[in-house]
């Protein structure tokens, strides 16, 4: 047999062992990276999520908490995944948009590194204060802290994390000056807020509302656009006079460059029915979580604007690359 027909028909050989990945996809588990460690919003937000995932899937979407770095470490290492779309990650705006600002040696590009499946939800941060802290509005907070430069603390769940970049956008807006008390973790920073061990924090409803209800943190403000329907009494930045205060955390469903249009076709669907479920809207509904409808390209544009937007932020604060 000549070389033409052997090649000939290795090529039509693989043709009918190589399904298109559409067909196919997926035949096993996927692994979510959640750049974070459990207990924060991106925990609870994800095993829902993903819980409805799976059943259009038909294969059980895993979490995987890579914390560190403020979301760095998980999301490096997705974007050195295999790009077969069983390996997504769980993108935030710091991971997606500040860190482009905020890290110096960054070896990812949110735009170039990964591919864009689903935006996912946007939600708005509640201040919060210890319950025996010596202030109960901002405008009380603001004057206590002005009384006492330099000494007043707010706590993250990390460097570049969205409880961060708000308090940095809250100093800025404000003049208010604040020392930064960075931790691996939303837990481990309320811990200590609740604890009087730093002053006030930003952080959202889903992880700060248990301990308001039992009455070891009150809220001061939401950063929403208008008054949330979980917290009616408690108002928002605007009203107070800071209208540049309202802005709300957003999270998107990623997966490495190069991964198959099909592949990110497959995802998307799944992504965009699990956020149209009634079980998924009924728990943003109730933490003031809006479910968002982007996908695939349309998600590029926003994040660009993201990306300048907290670059921004970032500059006014005069924030150093870590």
């Amino acid at each position: 047999m000549s070389k033409r027909y052997v090649l000939l028909a290795v090529f039509l050989a693989s043709s009918f062992i190589s399904p298109a990945p559409a067909e196919n996809f997926p035949t096993r588990p996927i692994t979510w990276i959640v750049p974070f460690t459990p207990g924060g919003i991106t925990d609870t937000t994800s095993r829902l999520v993903a819980d409805e995932m799976s059943k259009s899937l038909g294969q059980t979407v895993l979490i995987d908490n890579r914390g560190g770095a403020g979301g760095t470490v998980g999301t490096e290492q997705a974007a050195r995944a295999n790009p077969d779309g069983y390996t997504i990650l769980y993108g935030t705006q710091g991971t997606m948009a500040a860190n482009v600002s905020l890290r110096k040696n960054l070896s990812y590009d949110p735009l170039t590194s990964f591919v864009p499946v689903h935006l996912m939800a946007q939600t708005p941060n509640l201040f919060v204060a210890y319950q025996g802290a010596p202030y109960n509005s901002v405008a009380e907070f603001i004057a206590y802290a002005k009384q006492h430069p330099g000494k007043v603390t707010f706590s993250t769940a990390g460097v570049g994390t969205g409880t961060h970049l708000v308090a940095e956008l809250f100093k800025t807006v404000t003049g208010v000056d604040m020392l930064h008390v960075p931790y691996k973790g939303s837990a481990p920073a309320l811990n200590d807020l609740i604890a009087g061990r730093v002053d006030v924090m930003f952080d959202y409803q889903v992880a700060v509302g248990p301990h308001i209800e039992a009455g070891k943190l009150k809220v001061l403000a939401t950063t929403a656009p208008e008054r949330m329907k979980t917290m009616p009494n408690v108002p928002t930045m605007a009203e107070l006079g800071w209208k540049d205060m309202t802005t709300e955390s957003w999270s998107s469903i990623m997966v490495p460059a190069g991964t198959p249009a099909p592949v990110v076709d497959r995802l998307a669907a799944a992504a965009h029915t699990a956020l149209t479920s009634e079980r998924v809207r009924s728990h943003f509904e109730k933490f003031g979580t809006r479910a968002m409808t982007q996908q695939k390209a349309e998600v590029t544009p926003f994040s660009e604007r993201e990306i300048k937007r907290w670059g921004d932020v970032i500059a006014k604060a005069g924030l150093e690359k870590q």
